[in-house]
């Protein structure tokens, strides 16, 4: 149509000058133009619609893998541990009201942020707040937590995966009990079969990412946390056959107010941000690809009922087992990778349990880790229009280089005074920079954009969009505001040494 429009000046102009040949050739050129305008629509059409944002194909891909991304690690490595030095008991119970109180509303308003810019982190706050610096560093602060966190998330992993195969050769049969712990320090310090794990586990995450949102994250991430459910189900309900399951019960729920100290109460909040994966660019992320017509707060609430049942679960997963055979509950990280073979040695069924442990050890690290590229991934497209297969393989291949120094920190082959240096291996040097600063201090400045830099319309237009608990709105914005602020900067005080909540209360 175009071309017939332009061409009528040209027409009239022929027909004046009165040149046959003119309105001969202005009719072929017409002809051509008409079509080569509809090919370049056609074109142009595709082009656009590649590159809209993709969105989750339901409801429930997403809550699963937001899910998924949240209970992670988090959950089944660092929650059992956390809580057993902690006491149990209370501590648990605050974790329980840190996570609805505090985490839950600082989890919406990543959500709605992110579904109302459409973009990844960054470009979220340099979007919604006019470009303004301060804040885009939030949405980088996202994005290199994530990039840090899978450098060291996929060596841990990797040992998982070690351990699958391990467990299917009964590795523990005939040893002592020393002798089984004693082989996760011989897998930490071989620096070419850590590599190596760590390798397989990062090229398994970008095969997933690679494949985009719905084909990939959102696909593989419903496979993976119902499998991870079902098989915390069936570990549980062996558990809770246990002589030590009242034992644990008690430990998990009874609140021994001797053994509480108000600064576990931060620790508290800590583990509920961690556990939530916030102040990561995650859920920025995948707010990003929502729909106007989702429940953010109805998905929220679920997401955290979710996180709960699956803490309860590996609680009563571990702690049994735990107390059956007599171990101390404060074990540390070692639980996972030291304590827990020695016991399914002693178990029936020893091969069935151990390997089906480690499946889902990997498979929560997997979810994670999905997310975690993802959100670097998206960012790669949205601010240097990159194709996802090359933002994918120069993500996947940056995680993996950043790692070897976290895969090696148990040998002398690299970075060996490292630890004389700065007091630690660089593997848990870079997870305290990450877990200490960057994650309370990302979060923070999401709840204090949210609560206080953000038009109040917007924050309400997309907290009421597509949910039936618009009136939840005003008790949210309140905690958002206030609460979730002041919480978390009473965690990076506290860390920072410049606070002692303990000394808020004695008398």
């Amino acid at each position: 149509m175009k071309g017939v429009i332009i061409g009528k000046p040209i027409l009239v102009l022929s027909l004046t000058l009165g040149k046959k040949e003119t309105l001969v050739n202005f009719q072929v050129i017409c002809y051509a133009y008409s079509h080569f305008g509809l090919i370049f629509n056609n074109i142009l059409k595709r082009y656009t619609m590649q590159k809209q944002r993709e969105h989750w194909g339901s409801h429930l891909g997403f809550i699963l893998a937001a899910a998924g991304s949240a209970i992670g690690l988090g959950i089944l490595w660092k929650v059992p541990y956390v809580t057993g030095e902690n006491g149990g008991g209370l501590f648990f119970l605050m974790y329980i009201i840190c996570t609805f109180f505090i985490g839950i509303p600082v989890f919406i308003a990543e959500l709605i942020l992110g579904r109302r810019a459409q973009r990844g982190a960054v470009g979220i706050f340099a979007s919604l707040s006019n470009n303004a610096a301060v804040w885009k560093v939030a949405g980088w602060l996202g994005v290199i937590s994530s990039f840090l966190i899978m450098s060291f998330y996929s060596v841990l992993a990797g040992w998982g995966l070690s351990y699958i195969f391990m467990s299917l050769n009964q590795f523990y049969k005939g040893m002592e009990p020393q002798q089984i712990a004693g082989v996760f320090d011989i897998l930490a310090t071989s620096g070419d079969i850590t590599l190596f794990w760590h390798l397989a586990f990062t090229a398994l995450t970008v095969g997933v990412v690679y494949q985009g949102v719905r084909q990939g994250v959102e696909y593989w991430s419903k496979f993976m946390t119902i499998g991870l459910l079902f098989l915390m189900i069936g570990l549980c309900a062996y558990s809770m056959t246990l002589d030590g399951f009242k034992d644990a019960f008690w430990f998990i729920f009874y609140p021994d107010f001797a053994r509480f100290k108000s600064s576990n109460a931060l620790e508290a909040l800590g583990l509920a941000f961690f556990t939530l994966s916030l102040g990561q660019g995650i859920m920025l992320t995948y707010g990003s690809y929502m729909r106007r017509s989702e429940d953010i707060p109805k998905t929220s609430g679920i997401i955290g009922v979710m996180i709960i049942c699956v803490a309860i679960l590996a609680a009563f997963t571990i702690f049994p087992v735990i107390f059956t055979f007599g171990f101390e509950p404060a074990a540390g990280p070692g639980l996972v990778f030291k304590t827990l073979p020695v016991l399914f040695a002693k178990l029936p069924a020893a091969l069935l349990i151990s390997t089906s442990f480690f499946i889902l050890f990997v498979f929560t690290a997997l979810t994670s880790s999905i997310a975690m590229v993802e959100a670097i991934v998206a960012n790669f497209i949205d601010l240097y229009g990159w194709s996802r297969r090359k933002a994918v393989l120069t993500s996947g291949i940056a995680c993996f280089v950043f790692g070897i120094p976290c895969a090696l920190s148990g040998t002398n082959w690299l970075f060996a005074k490292w630890p004389q240096i700065f007091g630690s291996t660089f593997f848990q040097t870079v997870d305290s920079l990450v877990s200490i600063w960057l994650l309370p201090i990302g979060g923070f400045m999401i709840a204090l954009y949210t609560g206080w830099f953000l038009d109040p319309a917007i924050a309400k237009e997309e907290f009421e969009a597509g949910t039936e608990y618009a009136w939840l709105y005003r008790p949210w914005f309140f905690f958002v505001r206030w609460v979730a602020p002041v919480a978390i900067l009473a965690i990076i005080l506290q860390e920072a040494g410049l606070m002692n909540v303990d000394n808020f209360f004695k008398g």
